[in-house]
């Protein structure tokens, strides 16, 4: 088969398509014909080097697809050779055919093209497993999302409006900030004109918002908690502001707040599991319902990986970037 190979770790150049084994599936796993991959920041930090894949994982890039069960493993039981399927991998999205963990695929949900819900496992299992399952946001509060207009952003808008919290986004231009409004976001502000931390203040009455999914890392840690309310929830799922941070610790004392982290590519296959059917049982419903969608920038074939690399590490976009093998 034919799959985007890192040569070496470098720049969006480095990727380039060749002729590799197809993948072999355990009996647990089901072996999938992908109509569509879609790309996300931890394959650009695959493709330099910072960010591995995980212990017998694929060493191609590619973090969830969509496409065809070809195969399935001897202890499989809910697939068939046919199904219409997506998935969330721990690897190897970027090629013609992709090994699934069974616990790790989903239905296509009705509604949504077969090419299209290649760009939904990731962030719904991102976005469902940090500010729900781990931070509770819950209807009636208040939640910031940074990067609104990215795949994370776009999606997080939609299921936290679904839910009914009132939503605040960031984003970096005017265009991007309409997008997010035109999505439900209650309180859009650029970032690079008005100080978010002011912004949320005066929204919120002084009192902050309750959650924040935050992708930036160091460079927002103080601000994030001087903008969280009384018992408030910071999940920080990125480091595009770099990893070092000094933080006065006395506003988490005296606000009871909470600070967590994490990412899903390294969890267990059994938590991993327990994510992708919680996302099914809670999410699924609210796309078929169409209040949430995907949302797909642009398409790239397999063989313009680079160029895909280089518009994602733009920012120019909005959604979700697929790769069509």
């Amino acid at each position: 088969m034919k799959a985007v190979v890192i040569t070496t770790p470098g720049d969006p150049q480095v990727l380039q398509v060749q002729e590799v084994k197809n993948p072999e599936i355990g009996d647990d796993e089901v072996l999938i014909r992908v109509e569509a991959a879609a790309i996300n920041q931890a394959d650009a930090l695959q493709r330099k080097g910072l960010h591995p894949p995980p212990k017998g994982g694929s060493p191609y890039p590619g973090l969830e697809c969509s496409g065809i069960i070809e195969a399935v493993g001897k202890a499989v039981v809910r697939w068939k050779v046919g199904d219409q399927v997506c998935a969330l991998l721990s690897g190897g999205g970027y090629a013609e055919k992709v090994a699934a963990p069974a616990g790790q695929v989903l239905p296509v949900p009705s509604g949504v093209s077969l090419k299209d819900a290649a760009g939904i496992p990731e962030v719904a299992c991102t976005v469902w497993s940090t500010v729900f399952m781990m931070s509770r946001l819950s209807a009636g509060e208040t939640f910031l999302v940074h990067g609104g207009s990215s795949g994370i952003g776009i999606f997080a808008i939609q299921i936290a409006k679904y839910i009914g919290a009132r939503v605040f986004v960031t984003a970096g231009n005017e265009e991007k900030l309409a997008v997010c409004k035109d999505l439900g976001a209650d309180v859009c502000i650029n970032y690079k004109t008005e100080d978010f931390v002011a912004r949320v203040k005066e929204e919120t009455g002084g009192k902050g918002v309750d959650v924040i999914l935050d992708s930036i890392g160091g460079a927002y840690f103080q601000r994030n908690i001087d903008s969280l309310n009384v018992d408030g929830r910071l999940f920080i799922i990125g480091f595009q502001g770099g990893t070092v941070a000094e933080v006065n610790l006395s506003g988490l004392l005296a606000r009871r707040l909470t600070v967590q982290a994490a990412g899903l590519r390294n969890r267990s296959l059994e938590n991993k599991a327990v994510i992708v059917s919680e996302v099914e049982k809670n999410v699924w419903p609210a796309i078929t319902a169409g209040k949430v969608k995907p949302m797909v920038y642009k398409y790239f074939p397999l063989t313009e990986a680079a160029e895909a690399h280089l518009l994602m590490e733009s920012s120019k976009h909005f959604g979700k970037i697929l790769l069509i093998p």
